[in-house]
């Protein structure tokens, strides 16, 4: 999946509403709102870098042999 492909920004968005809700319906702290959305974006950006990660590794064809 490459990372400026609309179909990652529809998996980034899905993910951020996802982390955003469930933080955000079951905290009852006070400041439940900058704890939501600091989780959703910190899960949109792990995202993206394991993502990022995952395609520049995918164009290496050479085996590695850990014996």
């Amino acid at each position: 999946m490459n990372i400026k492909s609309k179909k990652f920004l529809v998996v980034a968005a899905i993910t951020f509403i996802i982390l955003f809700l469930m933080n955000y319906i079951g905290n009852d702290q006070a400041d439940k709102l900058e704890r939501a959305l600091m989780t959703a974006v910190a899960g949109v950006v792990g995202l993206t870098i394991g993502m990022w990660f995952v395609y520049k590794n995918s164009k290496d064809d050479t085996h590695h042999d850990f014996d």
